[in-house]
């Protein structure tokens, strides 16, 4: 079971949603014991409420993973990772706005970017380990959901906004605006554009909207069934078929056809 919804509205600028559930995914068929975990360009808080840590594989040939914690801080990727699912547990987490991380956390993004960072490397133990219990104690989802919003808006500064140089551009990366022009539009130079969005994203300003574009083909293909791999390519403004399937691939370790056949119900998370 499990409750996903946006966040109250003074969370909605730095959160784009929040979920809570009784287990962290479906049970898992017997065959599956590892996901591909899709990148969204954006970072994830997790809190997971049993003593099961997460754990991560290098790559599909590693047999042991690592487990890496139960409180955890998942920076932006460009590229997928792979996560052990044979063992739901209890969830609660928070799906960030690019560009809030670092307010949520004090760390610049680019230094949680690509990995998974224990949250209590970064938020003060006892309280975080307060939390994790009145969390287990709170036996209601959308009552969890309410004490984790407190817990977030606890953490965020005054502020109402994102930085707007990054504000400005995430807007416009997600109608596939490009690079350059988007660094002209801020009135500052390209190294000053790229080094500020990197700071608070965690991804070049190149990275991020090669990761915008591959979602929305995702998006595309999903609703068409991949009827035309070719045409929904040309469209998403890949130079061609085989280009669309290098950066698929490089993005979810997997064939577009690969994926459709795999039919993942969350088309984020593909069972392998």
């Amino acid at each position: 079971m499990k409750l996903c919804r946006p966040p109250r509205p003074s969370l909605r600028p730095f959160v784009d949603l929040i979920w809570a559930s009784v287990q962290d995914a479906a049970p898992a068929p017997r065959s599956a014991q590892k996901e591909l975990v899709l990148p969204t360009g954006a970072a994830h808080i997790v809190l997971r409420l049993e003593d099961v840590p997460l754990r991560l594989y290098r790559d599909l040939d590693d047999a042991l993973g690592k487990d890496v914690g139960t409180a955890l801080i998942g920076g932006s990727r460009a590229s997928f990772y792979i996560k052990h699912i044979s063992k739901p547990v209890p969830v609660v987490g928070a799906m960030l706005r690019p560009g809030a991380v670092e307010l949520l956390s004090r760390i610049p993004a680019i230094e949680l970017a690509g990995r998974h960072t224990r949250l209590e490397d970064l938020w003060p133990r006892s309280g975080l380990a307060d939390l994790i219990d009145r969390l287990r104690e709170t036996p209601s989802l959308a009552d969890r959901l309410k004490l984790f919003e407190d817990i977030l808006s606890s953490r965020l500064p005054r502020v109402h906004a994102i930085h707007p140089l990054v504000a400005h551009a995430l807007r416009r990366f997600d109608v596939a605006a490009g690079v350059e022009e988007v660094a002209f539009e801020t009135g500052f130079s390209q190294r000053h554009f790229t080094r500020t969005f990197t700071e608070w994203v965690g991804l070049t300003p190149k990275a991020y909207s090669r990761v915008r574009r591959f979602s929305r083909f995702l998006e595309t293909m999903i609703a068409s069934s991949a009827s035309d791999l070719a045409g929904l390519a040309a469209e998403a403004g890949y130079a061609d078929q085989a280009h669309m399937t290098r950066e698929f691939r490089r993005f979810t370790g997997v064939t577009p056809m690969q994926y459709i056949d795999a039919a993942p119900p969350d088309r984020h998370h593909v069972r392998i």
